[in-house]
């Protein structure tokens, strides 16, 4: 089967077409674009989802923590999903910690605000980045 074959190219294009309008695309489209465009090319787009979604979490749910709290777990996955692809792109799995773990501590989670300080402190300490809560646009 060809990998291809499970991919909506309709979608696809959408995608590219709503990153492309003029202005300011809205982090909610960012967001649909770039979960279609990440099955066709995940090296160039896990970095902005995660990005974005991060974004999205805080511009639309800061009133709703439940949401907020996925969609940056959401963005963890995505960076995992990178550093997975390419090992080097710690840091920006560092960052997607680092926003999951403030939105774990503001809800009261200590037990998964526990290991979520675990895993960005080995990441630290295997030089894999720096505590360090800036977004680039290249998601590093």
């Amino acid at each position: 089967m060809n990998p291809t074959e499970n991919i909506n190219h309709d979608a696809v294009l959408r995608a590219r077409v709503a990153l492309l309008e003029s202005g300011t695309v809205p982090v909610r489209r960012q967001v649909a674009a770039y979960r279609v465009l990440v099955q066709v090319s995940p090296l160039a787009y896990l970095p902005p989802l995660a990005v974005a979604l991060f974004g999205y979490s805080r511009e639309e749910f800061t009133h709703r923590p439940a949401i907020a709290l996925a969609l940056r777990a959401e963005s963890v996955a995505a960076a995992r999903r990178m550093c997975a692809l390419e090992p080097e792109r710690t840091q920006l799995l560092l960052t997607s910690l680092i926003h999951y773990r403030e939105q774990l501590a503001l809800m009261d989670r200590p037990g998964e605000l526990a290991a979520v300080e675990a895993e960005m402190t080995a990441l630290v300490q295997s030089g894999g980045g720096r505590l360090s809560v800036r977004w680039d646009t290249n998601g590093r």
